[in-house]
């Protein structure tokens, strides 16, 4: 594996996955601070991959071979007023941590201009304004959507703490940012086969240890839909003027 500007991916342990669709590769992604970080699975081996955007990040990941699954950590599917079901029911499945599920804009408010006409216009189409950290996601959320249109694998939202509650059988109450908190996630991920390694390479210099985990987590979500053992929130899921069946994948 190949990250950019021609450095070699670090793999992690080598690790049984319990792969009983014969070896299927997917691909968990989380955005970072300079770009996009994603952690690759396939049969007993994961490896990871930056890039500053996500085309291209998934053109290296597909030089190392096909992805049947791709599970992101950003909205997929914008409502047209309201809250999304898989947002609202997200909060309440991560308990005391839900203040890490942002209520996703409606379409007309992330198409605004500036944040001070979205919040207006989000405000009159559900009640509430937009935070300044929503309508930061502006830039990737809408990089996510074009990327999904035409992307060659089936496509798949997720919340890492989604994820993380369901591999713990319990809400989390540690954030990531503390030590206990990365460190309890990691040895979720581990336990579950995804044993992220200490050294990634340049992906691993790119991004943080929050955005390593929450990659993993995704990867782990991406997995168990390959795998037929993931189930939706809600279920079934939402669609909107955009067409795209909007769940959260755990």
């Amino acid at each position: 594996m190949w990250a950019a500007g021609g450095g070699r991916v670090h793999d992690a342990e080598p690790v049984d996955t319990g792969d009983a669709a014969g070896g299927g590769r997917v691909l968990g992604v989380d955005a970072c601070r300079r770009g996009w970080i994603a952690v690759a699975v396939a049969g007993a081996v994961a490896g990871a991959y930056f890039a500053e955007g996500i085309q291209a990040l998934m053109e290296q990941a597909q030089a190392d071979g096909p992805l049947a699954v791709v599970a992101v950590d950003m909205p997929i599917g914008l409502p047209d007023r309201g809250f999304r079901q898989a947002d609202v029911l997200a909060r309440a499945e991560i308990g005391p941590l839900w203040a890490s599920v942002f209520m996703t804009p409606v379409r007309e408010a992330l198409l605004a201009a500036d944040h001070e006409t979205a919040s207006a216009i989000n405000r009159r189409l559900t009640g509430h304004g937009v935070s300044i950290q929503a309508f930061g996601l502006k830039p990737k959320l809408l990089e996510v959507e074009r990327w999904a249109r035409t992307a060659a694998s089936r496509v798949v939202e997720i919340h890492p703490e989604v994820c993380f509650a369901r591999l713990a059988g319990t809400p989390l109450t540690v954030r990531k940012s503390s030590w206990a908190g990365a460190e309890r996630r990691r040895a979720l991920l581990a336990d579950a086969g995804i044993r992220l390694a200490g050294d990634l390479g340049p992906a691993g210099a790119s991004a943080g240890v929050d955005d390593v985990l929450d990659a993993g987590a995704a990867a782990w979500a991406a997995r168990r839909v390959l795998l037929g053992h993931a189930r939706p929130i809600p279920d079934p899921p939402e669609t909107f003027s955009d067409g795209w069946p909007c769940a959260i994948w755990a």
